[in-house]
């Protein structure tokens, strides 16, 4: 089991987010990723103190030393995945080797209407992270791409300098059942859901493999993982959630320390082979540090 932290970039600066990379870091976590949100992830249309996240990617690359660099996860809508692979592959140099990409459709309309970005339906929006995890693959993963899509198209495509990794891990987000998780099954090295229970993340883990069975893949070479708060206290859910706290509540670790323990065996028992503990600014590390203490990381 491995262990990791998302880092929110809203309502946030970047001299809180240097020292908070370094110190889950030195905590003993396996993983630091990023989100991608242009506004705050609360929809309101006047919330938008937020980092861009390709930025800050990089940021994080240079900042830590062990970790790996994740992004949870890209939205195709705001970037052709082209561009998006040479970003990416910029960060694995600056990171020596230790990036990881993450895709999803885009959920956040207030953004894209506010910049004037294009929101389409759910079914293309699908169609799109279909595509663009396709386009990503080959061009991460294969020295030359062709592709030819209603949205993407590639020809003799080549994405030079090659990354430092041999195929730098692809992650598609998201819990959708009939397209989401039918394309990580196709196209993606990983698997990230957040908020969800454990008796929930188990189901969906469960439509995970049968898609995976169905085209012929093994299901272990998809890792799986989720995203979960860590509130010790009613209080501080409240304070991080605020009105999403009933939403996000059934992922959210609370309690004693052995409730925690437990609550984690859970998720291990469904399947997840990592955790990640979501954190939203003001970022609470003594949390974190207890959290690292009582599973005994550093």
């Amino acid at each position: 089991m491995r262990f990791g932290v998302h880092t929110g970039l809203q309502h946030t600066t970047y001299d809180v987010l240097r020292p908070a990379w370094r110190k889950i870091e030195d905590l003993g976590f396996d993983w630091i990723s990023i989100w991608d949100h242009f506004y705050g992830a609360t929809g309101k249309p006047d919330d938008a103190a937020c980092f861009e996240a390709v930025a800050m990617h990089a940021a994080l690359a240079a900042e830590t030393s062990r970790v790996r660099v994740g992004s949870l996860v890209y939205s195709v809508g705001y970037r052709h995945p082209s561009v998006l692979a040479k970003m990416i592959t910029a960060i694995d140099h600056i990171s020596g080797g230790r990036a990881d990409m993450g895709l999803g459709a885009g959920w956040a309309q207030v953004e894209y209407e506010a910049y004037g970005i294009p929101f389409p339906g759910v079914k293309t929006r699908m169609d799109q992270l279909e595509e663009a995890a396709q386009c990503v693959r080959g061009l991460l993963h294969d020295e030359v791409t062709d592709f030819s899509g209603e949205w993407f198209n590639l020809t003799n495509a080549r994405n030079e300098p090659r990354p430092i990794q041999k195929k730098i891990p692809i992650w598609v987000g998201g819990g959708g059942e009939k397209r989401t998780l039918n394309i990580t099954a196709k196209y993606a090295d990983g698997w990230n859901v957040p908020f969800v229970s454990p008796e929930a993340f188990a189901h969906k883990s469960s439509v995970l493999t049968q898609h995976c069975e169905s085209i012929g893949r093994d299901p272990k070479e998809v890792k799986r993982t989720v995203n979960v708060g860590i509130a010790w206290t009613e209080e501080s859910l409240q304070s991080q959630f605020g009105m999403l706290a009933e939403g996000v509540r059934p992922g959210v670790l609370t309690g004693s320390d052995e409730q925690v323990i437990d609550r984690i065996g859970q998720y291990v028992a469904a399947g997840a082979e990592q955790i990640n503990l979501a954190l939203r600014a003001p970022f609470d590390m003594d949390s974190v540090e207890r959290f690292s203490k009582t599973l005994k990381l550093a």
